[in-house]
């Protein structure tokens, strides 16, 4: 099998400030306190994903999984270590990346179309089904700095699911939405998932993790600390898998949990 994804001994360090002015830090000084610290976001994480396969990355907040997820993208680059890619990445990685809140939905939907890799007669040739896609058509040429939240995760999704790519990221896009919304996404990414494409989701919802991906990574304070499959990784994070919301039916051919 090909390699999509390859990450080897990947550290990613930030730097935690205590305090923020000139004169907290003179105070802080002077009384011997700590003023800043280094702590590692992503700690010598290594895995290789191949071609076609469907990964849930999950882990507790501040685990590391959007650093890790950013750099995948190219977002941010490693401290130390390597990431390699195998051919064209799209996804949505944050709520609104991208968006100018002063521009109209219709132009921000050309300019990150642009930005993701789009031509224009592609972006053309794709503009109605974007639009459909979102729901948005009544707000289309509203600013998007007046969009909710969920508004604006539903047109970054639409935007980003009809580009054409060879993996595809994904930052909780279903935990922002209503109901029906959250249904037509799992959808398409189920049909991504079967169009032989890689798809790298980031969750902390067992149901859809369960659903979607047939390998789980998690993260535990930078480190992976588990690569197996999804029922598993599920019950090593203790996630109660009864989950009352079902973002949509699916038969048992959709199922990857016992993979």
């Amino acid at each position: 099998m090909v390699d999509s994804i390859r990450v080897e001994n990947v550290t990613k360090t930030f730097t935690r400030r205590y305090q923020r002015t000139l004169k907290q830090i003179t105070v802080a000084k002077t009384r011997g306190q700590k003023t800043l610290d280094e702590f590692n976001a992503i700690d010598d994480v290594s895995f290789t994903i191949e071609q076609g396969e469907s990964i849930g990355l999950m882990g507790l907040n501040g685990s590391g999984k959007s650093t890790l997820l950013k750099m995948i993208n190219g977002v941010m680059r490693p401290d130390t270590g390597s990431i390699l890619t195998r051919g064209t990445i799209s996804g949505l990685i944050a709520t609104g990346a991208g968006f100018h809140p002063q521009l109209s939905g219709r132009d921000n939907l050309v300019l990150n179309a642009a930005i993701l890799g789009m031509s224009e007669k592609e972006t053309k040739r794709k503009f109605d089904a974007i639009v459909d896609f979102a729901g948005l058509e009544d707000k289309l040429d509203g600013q998007v700095g007046h969009y909710s939240s969920g508004e604006s995760a539903r047109l970054g999704f639409a935007i980003a699911i009809h580009v054409d790519s060879d993996i595809f990221l994904a930052d909780e896009v279903l935990a922002v939405g209503d109901k029906p919304f959250r249904a037509k996404c799992m959808e398409r990414m189920l049909e991504i998932r079967d169009s032989g494409r890689t798809l790298f989701y980031v969750s902390h919802s067992a149901a859809t993790v369960r659903r979607m991906c047939t390998r789980v990574l998690i993260l535990d304070k930078g480190r992976l600390v588990f690569d197996g499959k999804p029922a598993k990784g599920i019950t090593y994070l203790g996630y109660d898998e009864d989950e009352t919301e079902n973002p949509i039916d699916l038969d048992e051919n959709d199922i990857g949990a016992d993979i």
